[in-house]
């Protein structure tokens, strides 16, 4: 079998396998209005949304992307949740940002539009299920961060007669993926320019060693460095002929860094919506020691289950329920003084340093550690307004799987 059948095969297969996917998250990814329920009332440990600073979140990154006059394409991988992206694209999103070909799968399927694949991929089979999405009429751009991956794609998109928009990634401080800005850049998109099916569009960059750098002026040099590289590789392709329109990065704790950079088009935000404990620690533009320019609104809920002792008391939240990668710990929200420790699989423990313990079966939210891995661990998101769950959230495409 020669690489063009092969390819050809490899695209009909994951044609079908992306209509089969693409059914079965609209039948997953619904959300829901559940009648009665409250927080009082939910199992934990339960992953929460508060609307009104999940709102409130939302409507503030659009109101500084007016007034900034960038436009912003959120990330999906923060959420992974249909609703949230609906939500995210009536707020202005120009699109939504996606890690992996599960995560576009799912965004597509709920009809989101300007689905940016930001990740590389470099098989045949996740490339053919990218170009199936355009194939069934998906608006999907993929960044592109070596020859490998533009050949790949140019084959599978010639094998389906469909045109891909891509952006060139580079790697412009984080030493992770893409290619490296400048000259590099250029030769890269030269080669992508060979091939007629793939249309670059202009490039990505993300400078994700400046998102959390603590400390504002810090942060803000760091992030410039990493970003004005980016926008003189989008000025070199321009004069190299290429119609690079577009320079898409940043994040949460640059928003209003890059912003500012002439040459940035659009950010690439994703913790605003959530916020957690990592983020928090940077500290704000205002000099205050805690970032708070976004509301901490996803919270684990969880019930303390054992006060044997008098100086602990045990939560039903441990490793399953919390992501525990980071070097920063769950923080109470509404009760000051407690620490908690890991303390298994299922189970967290709480100590006071003199102050009060909770007591056996009252309930208590934490703010995360790191969102993103947080939500993943959980299927769903309980919406909340007040103590009333509004709505149920499903969380679509935690993992790539291989499909039957």
């Amino acid at each position: 079998m020669d690489r063009r059948t092969f390819l050809a095969g490899t695209m009909t297969s994951s044609v079908m396998a992306a209509a089969s996917a693409t059914t079965a998250v609209h039948a997953s990814a619904a959300e829901s209005a559940p009648a009665g329920l409250t927080k009082a009332t939910l199992p934990t440990p339960a992953l929460v949304v508060d609307l009104e600073a999940f709102e409130a979140n939302v409507n503030k990154l659009a109101d500084h992307c007016r007034e900034a006059k960038v436009g912003f394409r959120p990330h999906a991988k923060t959420h992974k949740c249909p609703a949230i992206a609906q939500r995210q694209m009536a707020a202005g999103a120009k699109g939504i940002c996606t890690a992996t070909v599960p995560e576009a799968e799912a965004m597509a399927a709920a009809g989101i539009r300007g689905i940016l694949l930001c990740s590389p991929i470099v098989d045949a089979g996740k490339i053919g299920r990218m170009v199936a999405l355009a194939s069934g009429g998906a608006d999907v751009m993929l960044a592109v961060g070596s020859e490998r991956q533009a050949k790949l794609l140019a084959e599978a998109a010639e094998a389906a007669r469909v045109d891909m928009a891509v952006l060139v990634d580079l790697d412009v401080g984080d030493r992770r993926t893409g290619s490296l800005p400048g000259e590099p850049a250029v030769e890269l998109a030269k080669i992508i320019g060979r091939f007629k099916r793939l249309h670059i569009q202009g490039v990505q960059a993300y400078a994700g060693h400046a998102s959390h750098t603590v400390g504002f002026e810090k942060r803000l040099e760091t992030s410039r460095i990493a970003m004005l590289k980016a926008a003189e590789t989008k000025l070199l392709l321009q004069k190299a002929g290429f119609d690079a329109k577009i320079l898409s990065g940043g994040s949460t704790g640059t928003y209003n860094i890059d912003s500012a950079i002439d040459g940035v088009t659009e950010l690439q935000v994703g913790s605003y919506i959530f916020m957690d404990v990592d983020y928090r620690r940077i500290g704000g533009k205002d000099g205050q020691a805690i970032y708070s320019d976004f509301r901490p609104s996803l919270t684990v809920l969880t019930t303390v289950v054992n006060a044997t002792h008098a100086d602990r008391v045990t939560v039903d939240a441990g490793t399953k329920a919390l992501d525990t990668t980071t070097a920063n710990l769950p923080q109470a929200k509404d009760w000051s003084g407690l620490t908690y420790t890991k303390a298994g699989d299922e189970f967290g423990a709480l100590t006071s340093e003199g102050g009060k313990l909770p007591a056996l079966g009252d309930r208590l939210e934490f703010i995360v550690p790191h969102c993103d891995p947080s939500v993943n661990l959980y299927d769903r998101l309980y919406a909340c307004r007040g103590e009333k769950v509004e709505a149920i959230w499903p969380v679509a495409a935690r993992r790539e799987f291989a499909k039957a």
